[in-house]
């Protein structure tokens, strides 16, 4: 599989993640982890809003929230996550994800290929319990945006 079947900006941080020697994809993994963005307000003060993925080793919790267009139509997926500063490998992965696909219309995150976590090349450098994580978090994403958009994963 290459890029082409991505997102550009998920492309682009794939193409950058494989540029880059193993050591230096996991500092760019730590690098993701640090400017995932906090939790608004909003969600911040009900947990209940957030689905956790378990399939992660670390606490990792999800929500999206989809922005109309004039026609009522989904016109733009947010991404919002939770994940504990002591947990850099999986905020990393949601950092990805956020950068990634965060503002994309509902037909380009759901065009995303479930093995798109691979393609960073961490495979050898993170455990496959990790990049499973990674693989959940996508597939629970992309039900949610289905569910909420009406469009078909």
């Amino acid at each position: 599989m290459t890029t082409q079947a991505l997102p550009s900006a998920l492309a682009e941080i794939v193409d950058d993640f494989l540029a880059l020697s193993e050591p230096e994809r996991l500092q760019l993994l730590l690098e993701f982890s640090e400017g995932l963005p906090e939790l608004p307000e909003r969600l911040t003060n009900h947990p209940e809003l957030l689905e956790q993925v378990v399939e992660c080793q670390s606490p990792l919790f999800l929500t999206i929230e989809t922005e109309k267009d004039d026609a009522g139509r989904p016109a733009a997926v947010r991404l919002f996550f939770k994940a504990p500063a002591e947990a850099p490998t999986t905020r990393g992965f949601a950092g990805v994800l956020h950068e990634g696909l965060d503002g994309l219309p509902p037909e380009e995150i759901l065009s995303v290929p479930d093995d798109m976590p691979e393609l960073l090349g961490l495979t050898r450098a993170i455990t496959p319990l990790r990049m499973r994580g990674m693989t959940a978090m996508l597939g629970r994403i992309k039900r949610k945006v289905a569910a909420a958009s009406g469009v078909r994963a």
